[in-house]
């Protein structure tokens, strides 16, 4: 047995040296780096974790065992279907944090796991040391459980129970803001719930609304939408590219450092889409840009400068200011994506 400390001085690494533990000294603190010292110490195929305040029963150890020896990479285990003894969990963590991040967590990464917070799980030290885990702090057992399921590992789950803490002072834990930083935790993790379905809403809302105004006001019942809710779909849809933007390129830089695994997808769209793709189609957002503009103040030298119908010359000038800006985001995005790039190739 091995345990991890990084900083007690509440007499416990003696008591487990005299229980006959092998004690590793993590200079580091936070719960990741505790555990990240432990694991690196073990020197068996299997690891088995969990915390060490009376909490866990370690005699549901075998369970655990007995899948790894099934194959499985990644054991959990499930308090809810174990059992929760009175007082073992606050209110707001078993019915309100644990079941929302879980659900969180399955539906951004399709994992199998019901409880994403258990802190008595076993692994193949050998598929541990392939999730390469960055995190050093709380995030670390959702970090585990989400490369688990990124990287198509075997995870399954077991029942076991948790009781009250044996500690003599309150947990570490902060109810909204432990919570706050695992939800951050997983939206960082996934460009595609935090950047790319967001962007495609904006797209999606703002081009919808674009063609339906485009052409001239409508009116639905007694309210009239013109001009001014069209600049909205135009904003709309600038603020939807960027998303889309920022979903790639976070996409792209996590794989780069090792925080997320390869994706096959994105490097076939890669063999299709490149850096002069990107200044073509920016390009050709930019001369449309340009050509409405013209044709806008060739509108206007009709009059001699003069006043304008607004409303009408509006359903020009915007779509116009539209195709620039996005031309030149499209432009600067590419640049920025093939930087990126230079280090993957």
């Amino acid at each position: 047995m091995i345990v991890a400390d990084n900083g007690s001085t509440d007499g416990s690494i003696e008591i487990a040296q005299a229980a006959g533990a092998r004690v590793i000294h993590v200079e580091q603190r936070g719960y990741g780096n505790a555990l990240r010292g432990g694991i690196q110490a073990a020197r068996g195929t299997y690891v088995l974790m969990a915390d060490s305040d009376d909490s866990y029963d370690f005699g549901h150890i075998f369970r655990f065992v007995e899948q790894l020896r099934r194959g499985a990479d990644l054991v959990m285990g499930n308090r809810f279907r174990g059992g929760i003894q009175k007082g073992a969990m606050p209110f707001l963590h078993r019915y309100l944090g644990n079941p929302v991040l879980t659900a969180v967590g399955r539906l951004f990464f399709h994992s199998p796991c019901r409880d994403f917070h258990c802190g008595l799980r076993a692994f193949r030290k050998d598929s541990y040391e392939r999730m390469q885990i960055r995190s050093i702090g709380m995030e670390f057992a959702s970090e585990m459980v989400v490369k688990a399921s990124l990287l198509h590992m075997k995870v399954c789950e077991v029942p076991t129970t948790l009781a009250p803490d044996g500690r003599s002072r309150p947990p570490h834990l902060r109810t909204w803001h432990d919570g706050w930083r695992h939800l951050r935790f997983l939206l960082l993790y996934s460009p595609r719930w935090l950047f790319l379905y967001p962007g495609l809403f904006f797209i999606l809302f703002g081009f919808t609304v674009g063609v339906w105004l485009l052409p001239g006001p409508r009116r639905i019942g007694t309210v009239v939408f013109d001009v001014h809710t069209l600049l909205y779909a135009f904003g709309s849809m600038l603020v939807g590219f960027q998303l889309l933007a920022f979903a790639v390129l976070a996409k792209v830089f996590a794989i780069t450092e090792g925080l997320l695994p390869e994706d096959p997808r994105l490097n076939r769209l890669f063999e299709y889409v490149r850096l002069e793709t990107g200044l073509l189609v920016g390009a050709a957002l930019v001369l449309s840009g340009i050509g409405g503009s013209v044709f806008a103040l060739s509108s206007w030298a009709q009059t001699s400068f003069g006043p304008l119908d607004a409303q009408a010359m509006l359903r020009i000038v915007m779509p116009s200011v539209f195709a620039l800006t996005l031309g030149a985001q499209v432009i600067f995005s590419s640049f920025l994506l093939s930087i990126f790039g230079l280090r993957r190739r």
